[in-house]
């Protein structure tokens, strides 16, 4: 018979890799600083629901406390081309094709954005800290955020926040293509 994972051992790794102080991960799991020694210490044998707690505390699955290697899972996602979505904004002239799977959505999102000519997309603030950034893959586009306006050709690249009032727009004859990686403020998900 196997022996049960070393629960304890594993939160600690993963709160010390975390920096956190037990104080800390108390408040945060509402596991009294006491109980988290000793489980820590592997003096207790936590119920599930604890266990539940710490994960959450923790910010991460309950699979990673049970896993005897306690590492940090290792991504390896494909979204393959027929499941991206597209988004076809209709009368402003603009087609946003989703790259990444959904499951990554409010944390990082990848997009192509394809341009005809005379045509803009305008977009309300994000969340705050939020940032897109932008590569030209064919023709130009000029970007607003804000108080700060550029004009972008093929192959240049802009970083900005867009927790703004922001707009990508095509002034030119020509269609434009735009690659664009949206990312997250983490602060945006610790507050979830």
């Amino acid at each position: 018979m196997e022996n049960p994972p070393m629960i304890g051992k594993n939160i600690q790794k993963i709160r010390m890799r975390n920096s956190l102080t037990l104080n800390v991960l108390s408040e945060r799991s509402g596991v009294s600083k006491a109980m988290l020694s000793q489980i820590e210490s592997d003096k207790v044998n936590p119920t599930v629901a604890t266990v539940w707690k710490i994960a959450r505390g923790l910010g991460v699955d309950l699979q990673d406390l049970l896993d005897v290697e306690a590492g940090p899972k290792r991504k390896f996602v494909i979204n393959r081309s027929e499941m991206s979505a597209s988004l076809d904004t209709g009368e402003n002239g603009v087609m946003i094709k989703v790259l990444s799977p959904l499951e990554m959505a409010g944390d990082i999102e990848v997009y192509i954005l394809q341009f005809d000519s005379k045509c803009s997309l305008p977009s309300e603030p994000h969340y705050s800290g939020t940032e897109e950034y932008l590569t030209v893959l064919k023709g130009s586009v000029k970007v607003t955020a804000g108080n700060n306006t550029t004009e972008l050709h093929k192959g240049d690249f802009l970083a900005y926040h867009c927790d703004i009032f922001h707009t990508i727009e095509n002034a030119s004859a020509s269609p434009a293509v735009v690659h664009m990686v949206v990312r997250y403020y983490q602060q945006h998900h610790q507050k979830r």
